[in-house]
């Protein structure tokens, strides 16, 4: 463990370091990029032991193996202020799960699933499971292949309208995936203006989710508030779950 610690740590100084660095190459504050450690793959104790670390924003793209882990870092350190954020594409019969565990959800992408959200924050909150609304972003899909998640980018203004009418959502702003097809700083110009679009509507949205190990720097350079890191902090995943 003291091993996997002090690796863990290196990887941590090299990430804040390259967002730092990216964040002055841009003329921006350092304190307006959050970094987000994208845990899946990956056990809860390597959570813990980032937490440990100082940082406090984790994300997962399963909520099967989110839901666990979310449970296992809190009986770990109960008094230590960890979100989680579901990274994924979701289907709406996760809904319930999710709000249990989830601080944000960055990945609504259709009304329905919005609506299946905010039921699920609305019986939590009856039964006592959860006290406020349920942050969201609303993930674009920058080449229009929703395949992979996300709705279009002609899509995105009804969607923020629909749930900006919700009681229990709040939404947060706008995450997107850099197409392979395109060049990550083309693709985060056009998310970020996007972005802004959405924004002029609705004050709240004031979060652009973009970047992840391999191009955080593209990402800030065109606003990015939110740079999601895996690789970087954690090495390569295996290709199951351990």
């Amino acid at each position: 463990m003291t091993d996997r610690r002090e690796q863990l740590a290196e990887n941590l100084a090299a990430v804040r370091e390259q967002i730092a660095e990216a964040c002055r190459d841009a003329g921006r504050p350092l304190d307006q990029v959050k970094l987000l450690a994208v845990t899946k793959t990956f056990p809860a104790s390597d959570a813990i032991l980032l937490a440990e670390l100082g940082v406090t924003d984790f994300a997962e793209n399963r909520d099967q193996e989110a839901a666990p882990k979310a449970a296992e870092v809190a009986l770990a350190l109960p008094d230590t202020p960890v979100r989680w954020h579901m990274v994924g594409r979701m289907q709406r019969n996760k809904a319930r799960s999710v709000v249990g565990w989830a601080d944000e959800v960055q990945s609504v992408d259709s009304p329905r699933l919005a609506a299946a959200l905010a039921k699920a924050v609305a019986a939590a909150r009856t039964h006592g499971r959860r006290d406020e609304p349920l942050s969201v972003l609303i993930q674009a899909s920058l080449d229009g292949d929703t395949e992979r998640g996300g709705v279009p980018l002609s899509g995105l203004l009804e969607l923020a309208d629909e749930i900006g009418r919700s009681s229990e959502l709040i939404l947060r702003g706008v995450m997107g995936v850099a197409p392979l097809s395109m060049d990550p700083a083309a693709a985060f110009a056009l998310l970020s203006k996007a972005a802004a679009r959405v924004r002029s509507d609705h004050p709240t949205a004031v979060e652009l989710s973009a970047g992840m190990s391999g191009d955080l720097a593209a990402a800030i350079r065109q606003g990015s508030t939110c740079v999601r890191v895996g690789t970087g902090l954690f090495g390569y995943r295996g290709l199951a779950s351990p």
